[in-house]
């Protein structure tokens, strides 16, 4: 067995599982004795999300974090997502089972780079996306969700500068329903890039009563072919609301469990991307959290988030500005 100070050195909980272990049976039971709450991203695995107390988008995510009476949060996701509960959480132990669990999104957004790009437009309101790090928050005047951005940009005056970063892609959708003219920075997330428009209507043309749910992430192209646009947890509202019975989804295939789960007798069929034969398009970074690291996460209590507490102080500001904006609007 490895040694444990080489397993931690290593960035990720790997260390081998006892053989014959009922993994789920021990995470609940671990849970409860140590009062931890497991919460997942709809993204990563459907086995994870059984397992999750709770399980949600960005937006819901932050909100649940926000009023947890839980001693520990397991954050099922990528790292950022630990970032936020712990900035909302400060006096809690909050994991992630695998700290390589980062965010293409994310990582195009350096802080350095971006408070830079800041400090040239002084006049400008920033606006940033909860795909950030903590230290990219920490030079934000706001952070949205894919859930609540448009509604927060437009409760904002119609003539506000704003800057937006860093998924160009969101911005530039926000732009277009709104009629703002927002800076935007230059990111994206490596999954919603890579949908592919030429694929999405060659499915469309086998199954021609499937309507299309897209993600805003993805690019103008596909965004305009789509019946609905929306967060994660938006799209699946629709999918349980709307009467048609069949679907093509363009977002991280993640959430298809849930969809289905929610709604068996209706059929969801994953986009693919534009770079593989693939039928689905997956984010390898949620898909590193699985059942093993999740049971050596909380029977060790590491990784352990820490966020360094004067980016916490200021990169709490924006988040608690998203949370009380999203409250007075009923998101």
């Amino acid at each position: 067995m490895m040694l444990k100070s080489s397993w931690k050195e290593k960035g990720f909980v790997d260390e081998p599982i006892p053989e014959g272990i009922d993994l789920k049976a021990e995470i609940r039971r671990m849970a409860k004795e140590k009062n931890a709450v497991i919460m997942a991203h709809y993204y990563v695995s459907g086995e994870i999300q059984d397992l999750a107390d709770f399980v949600g988008d960005s937006l819901a995510l932050a909100q649940q974090a926000a009023k947890t009476d839980a001693d520990i949060i397991v954050m099922c996701g990528v790292h950022f997502m630990g970032e936020t509960n712990k900035i909302l959480c400060p006096d809690k132990t909050v994991l992630v089972p695998d700290l390589n669990a980062t965010c293409s999104l994310a990582e195009s957004c350096e802080a350095g780079e971006f408070e830079k790009f800041v400090k040239a437009h002084p006049d400008y309101t920033v606006i940033s996306y909860v795909n950030t790090t903590a230290a990219t928050k920490a030079v934000t005047d706001v952070v949205v969700t894919s859930g609540n951005a448009r509604q927060i940009v437009e409760s904002l005056p119609k003539d506000e500068k704003i800057i937006f970063g860093p998924d160009q892609n969101l911005g530039g959708y926000i732009n277009s329903i709104t009629g703002r003219s927002m800076l935007l920075w230059n990111g994206a997330c490596h999954v919603h890039e890579k949908f592919s428009l030429e694929k999405i209507l060659a499915l469309k043309q086998e199954h021609p009563q499937a309507k299309i749910l897209v993600h805003p992430e993805c690019k103008g192209p596909v965004v305009r072919v789509a019946d609905k646009v929306g967060s994660t947890a938006a799209l699946l509202k629709f999918a349980i609301s709307d009467d048609a019975t069949e679907f093509i989804v363009a977002t991280e295939s993640g959430i298809l469990h849930e969809m289905q789960k929610r709604c068996p007798e209706k059929t969801f069929i994953p986009a693919p991307p534009n770079d593989s034969t693939c039928a689905c398009n997956e984010c390898n970074y949620m898909k590193l959290v699985t059942m093993e690291k999740l049971y050596n996460c909380l029977r060790y209590e590491w990784p352990v988030v820490e966020v360094d507490p004067e980016i916490a102080e200021r990169a709490i500001r924006p988040i608690n500005r998203m949370l009380e904006i999203s409250a007075r609007l009923g998101l």
